[in-house]
């Protein structure tokens, strides 16, 4: 089994994720309180504003695969920073609703044009790697991906550290930082990366040209792959699910009577576990396999909110224990460091066997962009049945009771969506934090 550390262009890209993670982390969980306190702006306002950073990034995730496939990676990883940069610097000038709304519409859309252009140019190299080692060392290969969690997560935990540090001077001084953490982050990109990225190089010397009217091919190529789309439906499941983190479990500490200062304890606990157990989680995945990992992965999903669940009281009660939490928590992020290493290992196996288009950028951002519709349309219906629980006295647990069984569903379909020959031997796993996609 092979521990090595990525280098090369690998070992820059993953270092530009944790560097722009810093930057994501130290600025954007003190947006909503630096509008509502340094600048007044009411809780609508601020929840638009932060609903708009979101759809921006999430909803843009397929454009900014598009845009890798045109014009090449690197042109899209570059161009994703000075957005960003941008975006923090109108944060920096606003002063009211219109202009806070701009910045984190520009904001959202600088990781939507840099995430999708560094996943892809990952995988290029994660793939490249593995052709390349001998026959009997591929099998215990570290995926470069798997690296990519580690480092996202290491800049989503000192992000906040970095931004906390500088309120004293006001927010202004979190902004200044983060768009010096992003100008670096070009300067360095620009003379590091080659300049002659492809977003989608052949993957045989015979490839042909590129036919609009071919398969999957075209820039929107895996819009008509229905066996890719299925997949990606199923395994949004994953990011809903992780993205529970940031809306049902602070509603549910609420419902137990508990001080949200848990909810600290809790981020602190998943980052933790994430670093300290992601490369043998991966490594059991490697070894189950792609089929198994998922389903395995999906029913720890599973397991974590039935023991929110089972454990739930109705709101306004008190003396309620956070080990529950805690326990589920643990599961949650267990399960997401299984999942989420399949997931983005197996999206280039979709892609069109000649190597033609199909658009290998547009193929992670579909994806992304499935996980933040899944999340957007989850948490509605999520927030609905808390209100009508608490309201109409149900049973405490029924929130979670549509979770379970979607994780359960999920669990059973996915590997059945898998294109034939990943259902037989492991493929190559891969990783991006769900902070990754966050920054």
């Amino acid at each position: 089994m092979s521990f090595s550390r990525p280098r090369g262009e690998a070992g820059t890209l993953l270092g530009a994720q944790l560097v722009f993670n810093l930057g994501f982390y130290a600025v954007i969980p003190f947006l909503a309180g630096a509008m509502g306190g340094e600048y007044g702006l009411d809780a609508v306002a601020v929840g638009l504003v932060l609903g708009a950073r979101t759809f921006s990034q999430q909803g843009m995730f397929l454009l900014g695969g598009l845009v890798s496939d045109r014009w090449g990676a690197r042109r899209a990883i570059l161009l994703g920073c000075l957005v960003r940069i941008s975006g923090y610097a109108v944060l920096a000038a606003a002063s009211d609703f219109s202009s806070f709304l701009l910045g984190a519409v520009l904001t959202g859309a600088g990781g939507a044009l840099f995430s999708p252009a560094l996943e892809s140019q990952l995988s290029h190299a994660d793939h490249g790697t593995e052709d390349s080692r001998p026959a009997g060392r591929k099998k215990g290969r570290r995926s470069v991906f798997v690296w990519l969690s580690i480092t996202g997560e290491i800049g989503a935990l000192f992000g906040p550290v970095l931004g906390a540090s500088l309120l004293g001077w006001g927010f202004d001084a979190a902004l200044a930082l983060g768009i010096g953490v992003f100008s670096v982050v070009t300067v360095l990109l620009w003379f590091r990366l080659p300049s002659s990225i492809p977003a989608n190089p052949p993957t045989t010397a015979a490839a042909e040209p590129e036919s609009p009217h071919t398969g999957h091919h075209g820039a929107l190529g895996c819009l008509r792959n229905r066996r890719f789309v299925l997949f990606c439906v199923l395994a949004s499941t994953n990011m809903l699910a992780y993205n529970q983190l940031y809306f049902a479990v602070p509603l549910e500490l609420g419902r137990r009577g508990l001080d949200a200062s848990w909810l600290a304890g809790l981020f602190l606990l998943a980052s933790v576990l994430t670093l300290v157990l992601q490369l043998p989680v991966s490594s059991a995945g490697r070894r189950l396999g792609p089929g198994r990992a998922l389903s395995v992965g999906f029913v720890l999903l599973g397991s974590a909110f039935v023991t929110v669940a089972l454990t739930s009281d109705h709101a306004g009660s008190s003396g309620s224990s956070i080990a529950p939490l805690a326990g589920a928590t643990g599961l949650l992020i267990l399960g997401h460091m299984l999942l989420t290493p399949t997931i983005l290992s197996l999206i280039p196996e979709y892609l069109p066997a000649d190597g033609g288009a199909g658009g290998r950028g547009a193929y992670y951002g579909l994806a992304a962009s499935c996980g933040g519709i899944s999340v957007l349309a989850g948490n509605a219906v999520m927030g609905q049945l808390v209100d009508l629980t608490d309201r109409l006295n149900w049973w405490p647990g029924t929130p979670w009771v549509p979770p379970v069984l979607l994780a359960l569903l999920t669990a059973v379909a996915l590997p059945r969506a898998l294109p034939p020959k990943s259902t037989v031997a492991p493929a190559p796993y891969a990783t991006a934090t769900g902070s990754a996609a966050d920054g």
